[in-house]
């Protein structure tokens, strides 16, 4: 099909106030808006004020009431536990009013903050979608994020109350929450008036009398009542979340998502961005402590009346690496949208896609990779071996939805290897250097987005305009300041290379890591990598790159280190200085897949580096210390 893209980007650039206000015709407003767009509101304008509305009607209620009320809702797989659950719409409808009603009998009012810590399990969908349909404000803390950054989020978010679990579960081994939950609030100068706290057989904990509440005795109770619990109207720019970006140390960073410009963004982006239809069934491999878990695990996928999937398991190692087309066959996914990370963790344990014809993969249509830049070596691989469409694209926590893609709904436009796309309607993207001036077309320099940010996108930071300001705003001036650095091609396509922290200075040459890691992946025998710069008295930074091999590998891997440095000065040039490369066992990530390349370069670089707090495991920071000191570095 002819790809409608350019016309529809056009009607949105010709007029902004009537694009949106069409696109909200599929949202159910408790009370119509004053204006489309404030621009006087807020930071920098606010959509649909005087609206009033709410988010888990659009998700839940209308379905049931609309026909949708036998569909499936949710899935649960978890392959960790070994079971699985699933809940149509009704049922979805039945497990949020109970627990909005056990909110209510612990005082939780309109506006008031709830944190949610709490592992893969549909219990924390339900705690999302109960604190929406009462009007409260819901934070979800990553399930096990250490105690000291879970008290840095209560006392920023000040929530009435916790939703919690006595656990989570990880391949090999039983997190215990509470006690991390405890040593929280003992930490913490905000005291939360209770806990709701889910038991897991797995490991029951011991619940403080007075304070912790049973998640099942209490919800059990509301629904043998009979309780109703009305959803409460909002007024469409009041928060229906706040969400820590990861990584978050001291003085956390709460990005603040408001209730209808967030349902319009993300109800327009599943059918025109990601081309699924209502009914169908939708899979983000991800965590709901992330962002994407938040819009398209629990919102997106709901507001649209699709089946959405809540995958408690890894992508290798639960049990194997065919887990991901298991569930894609089982449950007759048409499109999986995850990390690129996790596709290289498949790529290194299966290299030669020997699981994938195993599945039924007929109803399965198309992937969706972002959080980390997909390097074309992984989306090659998951085109031969899926023999469906490869999307990258590209966003943020801040944006909550696509700012860059390849918009499958529209109709696929020809897809450019190391491109997360065209940029999307509301997103006027532009480059500029460091001066604030516009580059020539090709030209690497600062991503940016023109103001005003669509509907969606973050109006404020929690409590903190001014940091927002600081933050987002202040360096180019009538711009959002993305952090990222790449180029557009002559064709409007985005190539996003690296963070602009990334970006290295090898004697005077600004270089990308991202387009270094992008030639080591092309090495058959490499199956993750990263870059990154390092200090060097004579050209101020020198590039220093960590090759992890596929499973399987038994060459030499010093004649690996040679090849990957050979085909670097091969591509880039002598200019690069690319002479460093290590072999190592693994890469350290966060939860959500991301590699930390930073806290890399200050171990190599002998800097004061603290453990971050989403490090998958801080084990790995060991060895990567031990193999540059090994080569000298970092000693």
């Amino acid at each position: 099909m002819r790809s409608r893209y350019h016309e529809v980007y056009e009607s949105w650039e010709n007029d902004p106030e009537a694009f949106w206000a069409e696109a909200a015709r599929d949202i159910d407003w408790v009370k119509p808006w004053d204006k489309v767009f404030d621009a006087e509101a807020g930071v920098y304008g606010r959509w649909f004020p005087g609206a009033e509305c709410n988010t888990c009607f659009n998700a839940v209620d209308r379905h049931v009431a609309g026909g949708r009320a036998g569909q499936l809702a949710l899935i649960h797989d978890s392959p960790i536990t070994g079971t699985q659950k699933k809940f149509t719409y009704a049922e979805l409808l039945a497990e949020v009013t109970a627990l909005a009603a056990v909110l209510q009998d612990q005082g939780v009012e309109k506006g008031e903050r709830v944190i949610i810590y709490m592992p893969m399990v549909p219990e924390a969908v339900f705690a999302m979608l109960a604190c929406a349909r009462i009007g409260a404000v819901h934070s979800v803390v990553f399930g096990g994020f250490a105690a000291r950054e879970l008290a840095t989020r209560l006392d920023d978010a000040t929530p009435k109350l916790i939703i919690s679990a006595s656990c989570g579960i990880e391949p090999g081994r039983v997190v215990a929450y509470k006690p991390l939950l405890d040593g929280a609030i003992e930490l913490a100068r905000h005291k939360p008036s209770a806990c709701i706290v889910l038991q897991r057989e797995q490991l029951t904990c011991d619940l403080i009398p007075g304070r912790d509440v049973d998640y099942a005795e209490t919800v059990k109770a509301a629904k043998a009542a009979g309780r109703e619990v009305p959803c409460v109207p909002v007024a469409a720019t009041d928060p229906l979340y706040v969400l820590y970006t990861s990584g978050t140390t001291g003085q956390p960073k709460g990005v603040v998502r408001d209730n209808g410009g967030h349902m319009v963004a993300l109800k327009w982006s599943m059918e025109n961005e990601y081309g699924v239809k209502p009914g169908e069934v939708f899979w983000a491999a991800s965590d709901v402590g992330w962002v994407v878990g938040h819009s398209y695990i629990v919102y997106a996928p709901l507001l649209h009346g699709c089946t959405t999937i809540l995958f408690e398991g890894k992508p290798v190692g639960t049990p194997d690496a065919g887990t991901f087309w298991r569930v894609i066959s089982e449950h007759g996914v048409v499109a999986l949208f995850t990390a690129p990370t996790a596709f290289r963790a498949i790529k290194g344990q299966d290299p030669k896609g020997t699981f994938v014809p195993k599945y039924d993969l007929s109803k399965f249509r198309t992937l969706f990779l972002a959080g980390e830049r997909a390097d074309p070596e992984t989306i090659k691989w998951a085109e031969r071996n899926l023999n469906v469409p490869v999307i990258d694209h590209w966003w943020q926590t801040e944006t909550g939805g696509p700012i860059s893609q390849n918009p499958v709904g529209l109709g696929q436009l020809p897809v450019k290897y190391g491109s997360p796309g065209v940029p999307m309607p509301g997103y006027d993207v532009q480059i500029l250097d460091d001066a604030g001036h516009p580059v020539e077309r090709g030209t690497l320099g600062n991503v940016v987005v023109k103001l005003p940010l669509p509907p969606g996108c973050l109006p404020t930071l929690w409590n903190a305009d001014e940091r927002f300001r600081e933050a987002y705003l202040i360096e180019f001036p009538g711009y959002y300041k993305t952090a990222d650095a790449g180029y557009i091609d002559d064709e409007n396509y985005l190539f996003i290379m690296a963070r602009t922290d990334d970006i290295i200075n090898v004697a005077g040459h600004r270089l990308s890591t991202g387009g270094m890691e992008e030639v080591l992946a092309e090495h058959p025998d490499v199956a993750e990598c990263a870059v990154i710069g390092i200090a060097d008295a004579m050209k101020g930074q020198v590039p220093c790159g960590f090759v992890v091999l596929n499973a399987g590998v038994s060459r030499d891997a010093a004649e690996i280190e040679k090849e990957v440095v050979a085909l670097v000065r091969d591509r880039i040039g002598p200019v690069a200085a690319f002479r460093i490369v290590v072999a190592i066992k693994r890469l350290p990530k966060t939860r959500s897949g991301k590699i930390l390349r930073a806290t890399m370069q200050k171990i190599a670089d002998r800097e004061e580096w603290k453990m971050p707090a989403t490090i998958d495991d801080p084990a790995i920071l060991d060895e990567i210390k031990a193999v540059l000191n090994a080569r000298g570095i970092g000693v």
